[in-house]
């Protein structure tokens, strides 16, 4: 898969959840930026069109299902797909992410051969 260069962009607070996705996809040949919120995540897309973003949804500032919220009802933002990755593995919280527009919704502690498999998915 090297040499694909498609961009990542990573909305995540923990700074080694951060640092270890960053590695792990930069390892796998992508371009990587990160972000430790989705206010952050917000600004980092008016300059950049990623072509995947991995947002978690518990963060401080702008929490992820409201990062998406705003990036779906965007019609530039729109069409980039969104992995979400969180610790929240209710239910009503996973659907609410489908609804919203997530292509797939990994919950912490996650496995990192099924995220990059779904990273991969989402990049097909």
């Amino acid at each position: 898969m090297k040499g694909t260069s498609k961009q990542i962009l990573v909305i995540e607070d923990d700074p080694s959840v951060r640092k270890l996705l960053e590695k792990s996809l930069r390892a796998k040949g992508y371009e990587v930026d990160t972000c430790d919120d989705g206010l952050a995540g917000l600004t980092r897309l008016e300059g950049t069109r990623p072509d995947l973003i991995i947002v978690d949804i518990m963060m401080p500032r702008l929490d992820g299902m409201t990062f998406v919220r705003a990036i779906k009802g965007n019609d530039a933002t729109k069409p980039i797909p969104v992995i979400f990755l969180t610790a929240n593995n209710d239910p009503k919280t996973m659907i609410a992410g489908i609804n919203l527009g997530a292509k797939h919704y990994v919950t912490k502690p996650f496995q990192l051969d099924e995220l990059m498999s779904k990273v991969s998915k989402a990049l097909g």
